[in-house]
Formats: C-alpha cells, sequence, structure tokens
C-alpha cells in the first residue's frame, strides 16, 4: 500500500482493532452490527459480454481472494455508452444481488466538489488562492508554538501542501464506537489538529490531510454566508442533475437504494455491518453519498470545462507530486498515467463500510468502481480497484 493510500486509511486501521475489540468482547454499540459472511453465489455477478469479460474478472476478484462483499462498477463515454457490472452481493444476509443504480458513501471523493466550488468563488473574485487562509478564518490559521499557520494559502490546503496533520491520525476510533451516531463539529475536530505537530513549514512538502479540507468547508461558508453543502448543491448538484447525490449532514441512513457497507476487524474475523453513522466526523472532508453513474457525470462535467472556466480548470490540473510513482495532486483532483498512454483525473474515496475510486480521460471516458468493505480490504482490493479503473479507460479508448 503507498504512503498516501495509507496516510488516508489511518483512522480507518484504528477503527478496525477498535472493532475487533468491541467482537471479541460482545459489546458492539448499538447501530455496529456483526454480520457473518457466507458465501456468495457465482449468479450474484452482472453477466460478461463481449470485451468486459477482462473487467468482470476484476470485479470477480474484488468479491473472491480480495474479500468484499459487494462491488459495482460503471463505464461511460460522451457518445451515451454505459456499461455497468456488478460482482458479489448488497446484503451479506439476504443475499442480494447489488443494484447498478445503488448510492454509497464516497468519502474522499468529496474533495473534488469542495475544490471546485473554491475555484468558482476564485472566478468570482470572492477567493484569491495565493492569499493566506487566514484572511477568511482569522481565528483558526494563526502562528504558535513555532508553527506558521498564518502563511498557509488556500491553495495549500486544496493541494495538501499546508502541512497540517491530518485529525483523522488524532482522533480516538473507541470514541465513535461509543456513540456511531454522535455529532462532529468541525472546528473541533480542526482544534485537535491543530494542537498537534505540523508535518513540515507549509509549501515545502505533500502530505495528505483531511484537515485541509474541514478548513476549506468553512472558508466556503464565511465567504458564502452558507454551509459547503448548500453551495455545492447550487453549484453543481443541481446544474448536473445528480439525483442520486446528497450530502446528508448528521443523517446517519443512506436514503434510495445502496448496498450495506461493512468493516473487517481481522484477516478471518467476521464482516461487521457499519452501514449507518454520523458523516459529520468526515465532513467536508469526506461526507458525501453519491452513485457512479453521478460520479462519472460530475468528474466528465469537471473535466470537460462545464464547471469551471479554463483559467480555474488550469489551476486545479497543475499538480504537485506525491510520493507515489504516476501519482500526482491538483487542488482536490488527482491525476494518474494510463497504461495504455496518456492519463486521467480523479480521485478515490475510503470511508466506513465503502471503498471507491473515479477517474475520467480528456475525451471523455469515464469509469467509477465501488466496494462494499473499508477498512479491512487487502493491499490486493487496492489495487484491484485502480484496475478496474485504468483497464476499462484503456478498454473503450477510441
Amino acid at each position: 500500500m503507498s504512503k498516501y493510500e495509507r496516510t488516508k486509511r489511518t483512522m480507518g486501521g484504528a477503527l478496525t482493532a477498535a472493532v475487533a475489540v468491541g467482537v471479541v468482547a460482545g459489546a458492539l454499540p448499538d447501530g455496529v452490527a456483526s454480520a457473518a459472511t457466507t458465501d456468495r453465489p457465482a449468479s450474484a455477478r452482472s453477466a460478461p459480454t463481449g470485451g468486459h469479460a477482462r473487467l468482470q474478472a476484476i470485479m470477480d476478484r474484488l468479491t473472491t481472494v480480495d474479500g468484499a462483499p459487494g462491488a459495482l462498477l460503471q463505464t461511460g463515454d460522451r457518445h451515451g455508452g454505459t456499461t455497468v457490472l456488478t460482482s458479489g452481493v448488497a446484503d451479506v444476509q439476504s443475499q442480494a444481488p447489488v443494484d447498478r443504480d445503488s448510492r454509497f458513501r464516497i468519502g474522499s471523493m468529496t474533495k473534488p466538489f469542495v475544490a471546485t466550488v473554491v475555484l468558482q468563488l476564485v472566478r468570482e473574485q470572492r477567493v484569491v488562492l495565493d492569499a493566506p487562509a487566514a484572511r477568511y478564518l482569522p481565528d483558526l490559521m494563526r502562528d504558535g508554538d513555532g508553527n506558521k499557520d498564518s502563511k498557509i494559502t488556500v491553495r495549500q490546503l486544496l493541494q495538501h501542501t499546508s502541512g497540517l496533520p491530518d485529525y483523522l491520525d488524532l482522533l480516538s476510533p473507541a470514541e465513535i464506537l461509543k456513540d456511531p451516531f454522535a455529532h462532529h463539529d468541525p472546528r473541533d475536530l480542526v482544534n485537535l489538529a491543530l494542537a498537534a505537530p505540523r508535518t513540515f513549514e507549509p509549501g515545502k512538502g505533500w502530505d495528505y490531510s483531511n484537515t485541509n479540507y474541514l478548513l476549506v468547508g468553512m472558508l466556503i461558508e464565511k465567504v458564502t454566508g452558507h454551509p459547503y453543502g448548500d453551495e455545492i448543491r447550487r453549484r453543481i448538484i443541481e446544474p448536473l442533475n445528480l439525483s442520486r447525490t446528497s450530502l446528508p449532514g448528521d443523517v446517519a441512513e443512506i436514503e434510495g437504494t445502496h448496498p450495506r457497507g461493512y468493516v473487517r476487524p481481522g484477516k478471518d474475523a467476521p464482516l461487521v455491518d457499519f452501514t449507518e453513522f454520523n458523516p459529520s466526523v468526515a465532513g467536508a472532508s469526506g461526507e458525501m453519498i453519491s452513485s457512479a453513474g453521478d460520479l462519472n457525470h460530475f468528474l466528465d462535467a469537471l473535466v470537460g470545462g462545464e464547471l469551471l472556466y479554463p483559467a480555474e480548470l488550469r489551476q486545479m490540473m497543475t499538480t504537485e507530486r506525491t510520493g507515489d510513482k504516476g501519482r500526482r495532486y491538483g487542488l482536490g483532483l488527482e491525476s494518474n498515467k494510463l497504461p495504455c498512454g496518456g492519463r486521467y483525473w480523479g480521485h478515490g474515496g475510503d470511508v466506513f463500510g465503502f471503498q471507491s475510486a473515479g477517474g475520467v480521460t480528456a475525451d471523455g471516458r469515464q469509469a467509477t468502481v465501488m466496494a462494499t468493505v473499508d477498512p479491512g480490504g487487502t493491499d490486493a482490493q487496492d489495487d484491484d480497484m485502480k484496475a478496474a479503473i485504468e483497464t476499462a479507460l484503456c478498454q473503450d479508448r477510441r
């Protein structure tokens, strides 16, 4: 697993350990239910057709050797072609198949939505990318104890070059398990990170930190007078008619048709159903719910220039090295090399119960994949999620 992926999933690993204790002790709180894994019938998957057999094989690996109960992949292009492949089951108890229109938690795939709003505000001359974030959040971004927080720019927050530690590394998983439906105030989560040592001086490195996007969400509210979720709905969800995309706030349930999301406390431990919890613990860094079709549409609209003017889109696509070969990070948008040549743009997402990833090419090829276990997935699961995206984008190359 890459440093980037480990950083995203540190909290998940700690949560897995805490869940494991709860499973062994038989003391899981209400809302966190143990779910025995059962064999998934071969019929609980879509039938591959034509050139999609290779993709279906990857999907079936996700739900067999990789250990996810269910998985879904949707590919498309600007010519109207769409393919949906599924594997496994949506619920290990009922053995219901994965619905092709499933909604799921998208974790850090929330970040491109948040970054898009900020870049629209840049176009409106309400935010300056290279201005100190302290201009908008003076009560939070203050120097102290050797840190230089007042020097951190909006761009550095968006690009993870701020040096701020990740609050998820510092949040007690036991507290989440104690009351998975509790509200988490973003200011409290940010203050947890601000009390910890900085990773590096602003602009002197790259390190993925969810704290950055909690601050960006607060910045959006400060500038617009509206919660960041309202701005995402007004500026992105409604114009693109993303009918399966939402910002749940404190709502623990996933509305509409959806699979169950699971965590795995250990290699041979039973799955634990973690579908329902208060996503305010993720906030602007990862609270959103969407579908593969909606994510493909959003990413294609973003990269295709429907949401940002060229100047702001160029800023979003100006990338920094992440330390992972072939992977670069812009402003809330990743760039990866394709094995068939060229690059694709997108993001990944890890959140309790679900792992997802999406990518699009400049010429409109699209792919989003989702699996229903996180944390507790294997390194092979990470590799196969990436393989599904890259195989789909290369296979549909025109």
